[in-house]
């Protein structure tokens, strides 16, 4: 290993797992990659990516694969839901392109995660290693241990496991994350089950206790998702995903819009899962080891930025280990904690409250920020 070449592990291959591993080969470093899980399944889901994100992604060589399949919606338009009454609408388009530098786009999660994985190698990635254990070495080294007995060491390791991260549990001790009391439903299916009513945007619709996001994830609009946030009392934190009865669903909304009616009815299942966050947390750093994405900053969605600023996290994180050898791993991965700490946690706290978009926002702070060209602490 040369002197500015780290062997990097990097824990998880979800979007900011992966986007970590090319950005740090990018960055001229060896990595490899540990998942649990068997194999990449194409969950029914959608994401928004951000002009912040797209600024990441378009430097990983991603725009034009994500552009092909993606929906380029002309706002994120937010409205009353019993009225219609347009709120806020958040111009996207050509309008935020032409502001921002990069796009917004509109994508079903598989897809976006299929992007991000053609951009690492297949063989860097190890598919079926569970995380059960992190040991440092005499030689700054870190010794990693897998529920199948396999054995490896790293110069670097990147928790990019998530809310449930084992990375962050072995540094800092085990917690849960808190349960808002708020359950999400969500799913995907063809827009041809509309029988020709039209989603042509991104439409929020606002209730006084609950809400659902509307919009195509494909660029021909074959594909609706949606999602909601609402109370749901009796449900167990324990059941942390699982089908939902959509009878129950359509009734949680009846008296929204009819538009809101439409998309629910023609809905043939749906998945549920608890929306749960963190207070920002002081450390993410320790030695050789580093948190990223949901492993260090959970979020709810209300902004639509969580995989958006392990994104970040990705770049930031592969500029500031950029050149660095062996010895100064450990001031470079401070240098990336203090240079995104502040930011995640304006972002967890403002989603939180759940404003984002109902009344005019001001939302340049967040997509006009450019990962590769933020400035960086300085230590």
């Amino acid at each position: 290993m040369s002197a500015s070449r780290l062997d990097i592990a990097v824990i998880g291959a979800g979007m900011g797992g992966l986007a970590t591993a090319a950005a740090l080969r990018k960055a001229g470093h060896e990595v490899t990659v540990y998942e649990q899980a068997r194999r990449f399944t194409r969950l029914g889901a959608g994401i928004q990516i951000g002009c912040n994100a797209m600024h990441v992604l378009r430097g990983l060589g991603l725009e034009t694969a994500l552009r092909a399949e993606t929906f380029y919606p002309r706002s994120w338009n937010n409205r009353d839901a019993a009225t219609g009454e347009v709120l806020f609408d958040m111009m996207f388009g050509p309008e935020a392109e032409a502001q921002y530098g990069a796009p917004y786009l509109l994508a079903h999660r598989g897809d976006l995660h299929a992007a991000l994985a053609s951009a690492v190698p297949n063989e860097i990635v190890r598919l079926e290693h569970r995380l059960v254990g992190l040991e440092p070495q005499g030689d700054g080294r870190v010794r990693l241990a897998f529920e199948n007995d396999t054995v490896a060491t790293a110069d670097a390791v990147i928790g990019a496991d998530g809310v449930h991260s084992v990375v962050r549990s072995a540094l800092f001790g085990e917690d849960e994350p808190r349960f808002t009391g708020r359950i999400a439903y969500r799913t995907v299916y063809p827009a041809a089950r509309l029988d020709g009513y039209p989603i042509s945007n991104c439409t929020k619709w606002w209730g006084p206790d609950r809400h659902i996001v509307i919009y195509p994830v494909k660029p021909d609009r074959s594909e609706i998702y949606f999602v909601t946030s609402q109370p749901e009392p009796g449900f167990e934190i324990e059941s942390w995903s699982t089908t939902g009865d959509v009878k129950v669903l359509r009734a949680a909304f009846d008296g929204f819009h009819p538009e809101v009616q439409r998309v629910l009815a023609a809905a043939p299942e749906v998945h549920k899962r608890p929306l749960v966050d963190r207070d920002p947390l002081p450390q993410w750093v320790d030695g050789p080891v580093a948190l990223l994405g949901d492993a260090c900053h959970p979020m709810t969605p209300y902004m639509a930025q969580g995989a958006a600023m392990a994104i970040e996290d990705a770049a930031i994180l592969s500029r500031c280990l950029a050149g660095t050898d062996r010895d100064a791993v450990e001031r470079a991965l401070r240098r990336y904690q203090q240079t995104r700490q502040e930011r995640t946690a304006r972002v967890q706290l403002t989603s939180r409250q759940n404003r984002w978009g109902k009344g005019v926002t001001d939302v340049d702070w967040v997509y006009g920020y450019n990962a590769w060209e933020a400035p960086l602490a300085s230590l």
